[in-house]
C-alpha cells in the first residue's frame, strides 16, 4: 500500500492551543494518558477525565487500546506544539471516524508496522464513533491538506 500521497497533516507542529476544540481534546487526552503511563499510573483514568469535559468519556477504553497497539512518542501536557507522530494520530482517527479505512490504515502505517497498523485499526474506528456519538466531529483532514493557505502579506 503506498502512503506517500497522504498530504501532511496541517496540524504538525502547530501550536496545540490553536487546534480546533474536538482536535485538542483528542490531543489533551493522548498526552494524559502518556503522562499517567510514564509516572507508573494507570493511564486509562487519565485520559477518561479529559474526554468526560466533554461527555466523551466513552471514548477512553478505544483510546486506550489504541495507545497500547500504537505506541507513539506523545508530549507532555504542557508541550507547546504538536509532534509529528501526534499529528500522524490525530489524521489516522480523523479519517477512520470519516470511514476512510484505507487512508486511516496507511496513515497508521506511517508510525507502524504492518500488523500492528491493523491491530490499531479497530481501536481507531471505535474511537471515532465514540467521538461521533458525542457529538465531537474530527476535521476532515485531507480537505484540511488541500485548502489553500492565505498568502503572506508583506
Amino acid at each position: 500500500m503506498a502512503i506517500s500521497g497522504l498530504p501532511d497533516w496541517p496540524w504538525a507542529g502547530t501550536v496545540a492551543d490553536d487546534l480546533p476544540s474536538q482536535e485538542k481534546l483528542l490531543l489533551d487526552a493522548i498526552r494524559a494518558w502518556h503522562g499517567a503511563a510514564r509516572a507508573g499510573r494507570p493511564p486509562l483514568p487519565a485520559a477518561a477525565m479529559i474526554l468526560a469535559t466533554e461527555d466523551a468519556g466513552a471514548a477512553a477504553p478505544p483510546l486506550d487500546a489504541l495507545l497500547r497497539a500504537a505506541p507513539i512518542a506523545a508530549g507532555c501536557a504542557f508541550c507547546q506544539q504538536v509532534a509529528p507522530q501526534e499529528a500522524a494520530l490525530l489524521l489516522a482517527c480523523a479519517l477512520a471516524q470519516r470511514g476512510a479505512r484505507s487512508e486511516a490504515l496507511a496513515a497508521l502505517l506511517r508510525l507502524l508496522p504492518l500488523q500492528a497498523a491493523y491491530a490499531a485499526m479497530p481501536a481507531a474506528i471505535h474511537l471515532g464513533c465514540a467521538f461521533r456519538r458525542a457529538g465531537l466531529l474530527l476535521r476532515h483532514p485531507i480537505r484540511e491538506a488541500m485548502r489553500p493557505r492565505p498568502a503572506a502579506r508583506g
